[in-house]
């Protein structure tokens, strides 16, 4: 199956893929998905994701995972 990531805002409601490269194409695997999310997490936060949750098809995998820097 492809991997893709479901963009999701602070309530955990699905919000579009904001226009950055590659955010609406699925993923051989998960190690491609997940090197391509840390290559594109900051604008995918500027962009209005707020989290992401990694699907296999339609099975979550993990998440939801804030984009947020940690707070101190």
């Amino acid at each position: 199956m492809a991997y893709r990531w479901q963009y999701e805002n602070a309530s955990g409601s699905a919000v579009p893929a904001p226009e950055v490269p590659a955010a609406t194409a699925g993923f051989e695997g998960r190690d491609e998905a997940e090197g391509w999310l840390g290559e594109n997490w900051a604008a995918l936060l500027a962009g209005g994701v707020d989290q992401v949750t990694l699907l296999d098809g339609g099975v979550a995998v993990y998440g939801p995972m804030s984009l947020h820097p940690p707070q101190p």
